[in-house]
């Protein structure tokens, strides 16, 4: 009797985290306070605002060029060390990922470490159901955007006092 009183909040618990983190799959979460970003999520050093990574619509700054690659290379890796702290990448979206629309501010979720913004809330509801089709779709957005734009010289690959 005892190990069932034990056992039985820790049940309900166990329960209610499984439950919880499903809704963060699905990108249905709520939106909660996040902090800025001001460690490098690979190498933990300051960030350098000249350094950073455009990924999956959001600005991911660095300490210095060699985390580039390594972010590049597993990027849910990073982004869900960064939800776990609370920290936010500096959102870059242009357009809704779901409808190619503006998007309203108002319309987001918090999905893994990326605050990801929608033309209307079907759209969030679409992003819950397939999110990593719709990460791809606001990786081709950065990808033009930058295509776009003048080219940037190439990032030196050291680990500067490191």
């Amino acid at each position: 009797m005892k190990l069932f009183r034990f056992l039985s909040p820790l049940v309900t618990l166990l329960a209610l985290g499984v439950a919880g983190n499903a809704a963060d799959q699905k990108g249905d979460n709520t939106t909660t306070e996040l902090k800025a970003q001001t460690r490098c999520p690979v190498m933990g050093g300051k960030i350098d605002s000249t350094v950073f990574t455009d990924i999956q619509g959001q600005r991911v700054y660095h300490c210095c060029p060699g985390c580039q690659e390594k972010l590049v290379a597993d990027p849910d890796k990073y982004f869900k060390k960064a939800a776990a702290k609370g920290v936010a990448f500096e959102n870059i979206q242009t357009v809704c990922p779901v409808t190619g629309e503006p998007f309203d501010k108002k319309i987001l979720t918090d999905f893994e470490g990326r605050r990801v913004y929608f033309a209307t809330e079907e759209a969030k509801t679409t992003f819950g159901k397939d999110p990593a089709k719709y990460l791809a779709i606001l990786d081709q957005q950065v990808k033009a955007k930058a295509a776009s734009e003048p080219e940037k010289a190439a990032p030196h690959p050291e680990h500067h006092g490191h």
